[in-house]
């Protein structure tokens, strides 16, 4: 196998290994022995352990010493602290990305809220909503043009998947997110990039107080 065949099984894994995470497969506590995973995923132990050892660096697992790899937990406070930084990182990646978007990227991400509008008539599909969601954030912390800016949200984007809520489920939260990003975009689409700046913090902290009602 040659290097470039490896790193792309050893992603591969990685990308399985957090699908299952992400889906509550693996629930957070749950042991993530690389034998075991190697057999459940018919591969060899190595892409496993690399693959192991990158959920550990994204803060989506937690080595400890005799006890190994595990999901990683989130409780109250650490996703209180994981949304208090998307929340300033977030204001950054859309101030920039409004000064640095073009007329393209601006329809596309009209169209991905779009999207999102249309959907709201049909029933709730919280892997769908969430993709989507990723989607219009990634592409405006692409478009912010700042690698250690866009690789410290993929992190905190990860961290904050370990909390279940019904953020994607409830209509009521599903049409508030969506109003929210659209005055995102009016906001690039205007040149506002203070005002983007606002939308993008607002919608962040709004989404945390949402996960916190019972």
């Amino acid at each position: 196998m040659t290097a470039s065949e490896r790193a792309l099984l050893t992603d591969s894994v990685h990308d399985a290994l957090q699908e299952m995470i992400f889906s509550g497969e693996l629930e957070s506590g749950s042991p993530l022995s690389v034998p075991a995973l190697a057999a459940r995923l018919k591969v060899s132990r190595t892409p496993v352990r690399e693959a192991v050892q990158q959920l550990i660096y994204e803060g989506l697992a937690s080595h400890t010493r005799n006890a190994g790899a595990r999901v990683a937990s989130l409780d109250a406070q650490t996703l209180k602290s994981v949304f208090e930084v998307r929340e300033v990182l977030d204001g950054l990646a859309a101030y920039n990305a409004t000064l640095t978007a073009t007329h393209e990227t601006v329809a596309h991400l009209r169209k991905m809220v779009e999207v999102q509008r249309e959907l709201l008539d049909d029933p709730a599909d919280s892997r769908r909503d969430a993709t989507l969601d990723l989607q219009f954030h990634t592409l405006i912390r692409e478009t912010a043009n700042n690698r250690p800016l866009g690789e410290a949200l993929s992190r905190l984007d990860g961290q904050s998947h370990l909390f279940r809520s019904d953020v994607w489920t409830a209509d009521l939260n599903r049409r508030l997110a969506v109003t929210e990003h659209e005055r995102i975009v009016a906001a690039i689409e205007a040149g506002d990039a203070e005002g983007a700046r606002t939308a993008a913090c607002a919608h962040v902290a709004g989404v945390f107080v949402r996960t916190q009602r019972v």
